[in-house]
């Protein structure tokens, strides 16, 4: 017999009674029923049952063990009696008699319970990550998480794709967050850093004549915490393609987004493959955000023309001024109660958005604040326009045309969360194309590239010398699921000339170009075949799949908010000589509290 374990603690059935058997693991559970004490073993397969009769040699030491303690135990296979079966396990018909007992590891006094649902703060459950990942739920994403990378790969070579490793020590690159540098302990004053994205040595893979390129990629960003987004690291297939178009690209990915979701979806509806292309800016006229969540069916319309020169003398100021109006038709919402209106009124005003405008059409026409002060016509068109029929309710958002666009995407998903709109069950799939290639930075007034640097601009080298650069658009695209954006791609800019050109219009001269991506510039003149690719994000995958509001729960050993890792304490501080040897001196601000 193997000296830990002839079976896992999920195996054993009602056909192995009888037989002798060995098995190893935790104490997930005790329970003393005067006379026999239960003991629920766990392992990584399952639960078994194991009983200690009074007076056997091992019933003392299995009453004096602690919960979690690592035991082996021995003895035979029994049927439990048909009233004690438990068809919730599936070795609920069988129980351990246990002959033996060896303590492998006493278990202290536990900080957290691994048994049970019980909540616990989120800096104990990162304090104790290796107890919270005991725990069933974090036992089940984890797995999950190795079952979707597992079927990644799998689809991915199945396409011809071929899996190879980037560098993780590199050199710095505006990818759109600061990056995680490392310093060169035998180039004093020089810096490794980090990749945000294996960006140029995958388009570099292509230049090399690779074909089709893939690996599930660590990236490194230091930029703030979110529930979708974990600080420090996360993970993403990062993929890229060689003489593709855009339209290329989206049908290699699609079946394999599509058919993992499905493997792992357990019954829930999935997008099939080809999926929607919304334009960026319809998806911002008609959601309110370039990362809508289509299992919502309210829909945003433009109603600037019907209030402009109006009688509702706000509306139609706004529009006078530049601004824009939207409008949000809801079906059933006009037999809500007044207070239903009220509280969404107060809400928007919370929000900083001036309140929120309805109106309620009845058969005989439309009722509401706005509807008392709007032409009777005018209202006419809008509802024919948003579709609203007897008993809907159209809600309005109005003032600048950015401000307006981002509340009245809000307001949608208030709007369909509070009254229930939005389908539960679904992963609804959508690309967002044709991003603007640059936008004007907010803070310095200057024009900066909107997305990914290295996209190929729409119209090429004629654009970028004949357009307002705000007018360019680019090869670029997300694909997007449940409101929560996957991956951003792009085809990429393989033309020297075309990106100097691109990099000038956003402030960088040629020779800061050269110095700063001298190596891809340098192999693109040496023959570069048209690529794109993109790079979904595992970690959001997975948090899809599981159903979690939060990625920390899909991830082994996330960071708190604050970026530190409460269990390995990290980011520590560094011994004077470990300064003095990578040639730096601290310049710390001063202490909270301290004498500054």
């Amino acid at each position: 017999m193997h000296a830990y374990r002839t079976h896992s603690c999920g195996e054993l059935r009602a056909a192995d009674a009888g037989r002798p058997a060995r098995l190893s693991g935790w104490v997930h559970s005790k329970r003393d029923h005067g006379g026999l004490l239960f003991i629920d073993l766990r392992d990584h397969a399952g639960l078994t049952q194991i009983v200690f009769p009074a007076g056997s040699p091992a019933f003392a030491a299995a009453d004096a063990l602690r919960p979690e303690s690592v035991v082996t135990v021995t003895g035979e296979v029994v049927r439990r009696a048909p009233g004690t079966v438990n068809p919730k396990l599936p070795t609920g018909e069988i129980e351990l008699s246990a002959t033996d007992l060896a303590v492998q590891s006493a278990a202290e006094v536990l900080p957290m319970q691994v048994a049970g649902d019980e909540r616990f703060p989120d800096e104990l459950r990162l304090k104790y990550r290796y107890l919270d990942l005991r725990r069933e739920k974090m036992q089940r994403n984890m797995r999950l998480r190795a079952g979707v990378i597992a079927a990644i790969r799998r689809r991915m070579i199945d396409a011809g794709f071929t899996e190879f490793t980037t560098p993780i020590l590199t050199a710095s690159s505006p990818e759109g967050a600061r990056d995680f540098l490392v310093p060169a302990r035998l180039h004093p004053g020089k810096f490794y850093a980090l990749p945000q994205a294996p960006q140029q040595f995958k388009q570099l893979l292509m230049v090399a004549g690779f074909d089709r390129y893939f690996q599930i990629a660590p990236c490194f960003r230091d930029e703030a915490s979110r529930a979708d987004r974990s600080p420090g690291e996360f993970y993403q297939l990062d993929f890229e393609m060689s003489f593709v178009t855009q339209e290329d690209v989206f049908a290699t990915l699609e079946p394999v987004l599509a058919g993992v979701f499905e493997e792992f979806a357990a019954g829930r509806a999935v997008t099939a493959p080809p999926f929607p292309r919304i334009p960026y800016e319809e998806a911002l006229l008609r959601y309110g955000t370039d990362k809508p969540d289509l299992r919502n069916p309210l829909g945003i319309i433009d109603v600037t023309a019907e209030f402009a020169g109006s009688g509702f003398a706000l509306f139609a100021r706004i529009a006078a001024s530049g601004g824009v109006v939207r409008a949000i038709a809801v079906p059933g919402a006009g037999s809500q109660p007044r207070s239903f209106f009220d509280k969404l009124n107060e809400w928007a005003r919370e929000q900083g958005g001036g309140g929120l405008g309805y109106m309620i059409f009845e058969a005989d026409g439309a009722k509401g604040p706005i509807a008392r002060n709007l032409e009777a016509a005018r209202a006419e068109v809008i509802r024919d326009r948003s579709g609203a029929a007897a008993g809907d309710a159209v809600f309005f958002v109005a003032g600048a045309r950015e401000t307006a666009e981002k509340f009245a995407g809000v307001v949608r998903t208030r709007l369909g969360t509070d009254l229930g709109l939005i389908r539960s069950g679904e992963f609804r799939f959508c690309w967002i194309t044709d991003f603007p290639m640059y936008e004007l930075n907010e803070e310095t007034g200057k024009i900066d590239f909107s997305h990914n640097p290295f996209s190929m601009p729409q119209g090429g080298m004629a654009a970028l010398e004949t357009q307002d650069p705000l007018t360019i658009k680019a090869f670029q695209y997300d694909i997007v699921c449940n409101g929560i954006e996957l991956s951003s791609g792009a085809i990429r800019n393989h033309r020297p000339d075309i990106m100097i050109r691109a990099f000038e219009i956003a402030g960088y001269s040629a020779a800061e170009v050269e110095s700063r991506f001298g190596g891809m510039l340098s192999a693109f003149r040496y023959g570069a075949p048209p690529h794109g690719g993109s790079a979904p994000g595992i970690d959001r995958i997975v948090m899809l799949l599981a159903d979690e509001p939060n990625i920390r729960e899909v991830i082994l050993f996330p960071l708190n908010q604050q970026g530190e890792d409460l269990m390995m304490g990290a980011p520590a501080e560094i011994p004077p000589a470990r300064w003095k040897e990578l040639h730096l001196k601290p310049d710390l601000p001063p202490r909270r509290g301290g004498a500054g």
